[in-house]
């Protein structure tokens, strides 16, 4: 079984049209998965499809006009996506691998396992089968950069079409996307650097590209706007809505938990991490100037960023946006960190569970 649930807006201010990342929760396969395209395994059917995707914008952006669903599934070896794209005329031309695949209707994944919103992984898909995969140390904000030369070795990908690719005598229903991606090659960005344990979250979001096309002798071209006679902006759709056209601000993804329940095997719950839901206030005992430590708990063990001064805690120097706020004391001269936001103009997401120590007055 599957479920879908929302959760209160946590991380770099609210999206314009959703204050809800969405959740899934991501159950254990009951056999090998043949990676056709055509999910026609005891275990892709006994998981229902995630809900339909929106408007990246949210609420704020016009409905799609066509469904897109996934799936997903995991056993001891790979992570497993299916997704279904509605399309009456299903085309694409890139061949190549690591081509910008965007520049055709595709299918994308975005993979943060340990939620920082830096080293975190994206694979695009369109209707021929060909694959862009790709690593970004770091948000394009951030200067990134996006590393196409990094592969996913040993990654199986599949498509089916409904219908015919690339021929506009006829209309199509859409296309299969199947991914077995395995553990192995996405891990080190994970916690621990291993593959998820029952109860363990992941950010994740999924987007389609999907162009506006017409048929001109017989072949497909994309709609161009008479004033420029460029292409009119692609429709840029998403499971859980970035609140902005930018699919790259991970801090507003969604969220995957993984179950060892079998497929169809009842329901586990999605559980809300406290770490994600702390409060956003700025106690007094918080708001002394001075120079502070920035240390984050990792199942690895704790990792200290270096010194930082700082006017005050829950307000920083120029360039920290959003300002970190504090909880009340935890030990001695420490303060949870509430407020997910930047360290220094940093991007990296601080949680409840980190701590910030002040040094000097």
């Amino acid at each position: 079984m599957f479920a879908v649930f929302v959760l209160s807006t946590l991380l770099g201010g609210a999206p314009q049209g959703s204050a809800t990342p969405l959740a899934y929760v991501c159950y254990r396969s009951l056999e090998a998965v043949v990676v056709d395209g055509r999910l026609d395994e005891s275990s892709w059917q006994r998981v229902q499809w995630s809900e339909p995707f929106v408007d990246i914008l949210g609420t704020d952006g016009s409905a799609p006009g066509l469904r897109t669903q996934f799936k997903m599934l995991w056993d001891d070896a790979y992570l497993y996506i299916a997704a279904f794209i509605e399309e009456p005329h299903v085309w694409a031309t890139l061949t190549e691998r690591d081509a910008v695949m965007y520049h055709d209707d595709d299918f994308e994944v975005f993979l943060d396992p340990d939620g920082d919103t830096h080293q975190y992984y994206e694979i695009e898909i369109n209707a021929l089968g060909s694959v862009w995969d790709l690593f970004l140390v770091k948000p394009y904000r951030d200067g990134g950069p996006a590393i196409s030369a990094w592969d996913i070795r040993e990654l199986r990908s599949a498509v089916a079409v409904d219908g015919t690719i690339n021929d506009p005598s006829d209309t199509d229903r859409g296309w299969t996307v199947e991914f077995a991606i395995p553990w192995k090659a996405i891990t080190e960005a994970a916690p621990g650097r291993q593959r998820p344990s029952d109860g363990d979250q992941w950010r994740v979001n999924f987007s389609r590209v999907d162009w506006d096309m017409e048929i001109e002798e017989g072949v497909y071209h994309k709609v161009t706007d008479p004033a420029t006679g460029r292409p009119v902006p692609e429709h840029n759709w998403v499971w859980s809505p970035q609140g902005a056209v930018n699919m790259h601000m991970p801090e507003r993804w969604g969220f995957v938990q993984f179950s060892d329940r079998l497929a169809g095997d009842g329901v586990a719950p999605f559980v809300v991490d406290a770490d994600e839901r702390a409060p956003r206030r700025v106690p007094r005992a918080a708001r002394a100037p001075g120079r502070y430590r920035l240390v984050r708990r990792r199942s690895g063990g704790i990792e200290a960023h270096g010194i930082r001064p700082c006017r005050a805690l829950g307000f920083c120097d120029a360039g920290n946006t959003p300002p970190i706020h504090c909880l009340a004391p935890v030990t001695g001269r420490h303060r949870a960190v509430a407020h997910p936001g930047r360290w220094q103009g940093m991007a990296h997401p601080m949680r409840r569970r980190d701590f910030v120590k002040r040094v000097s007055g």
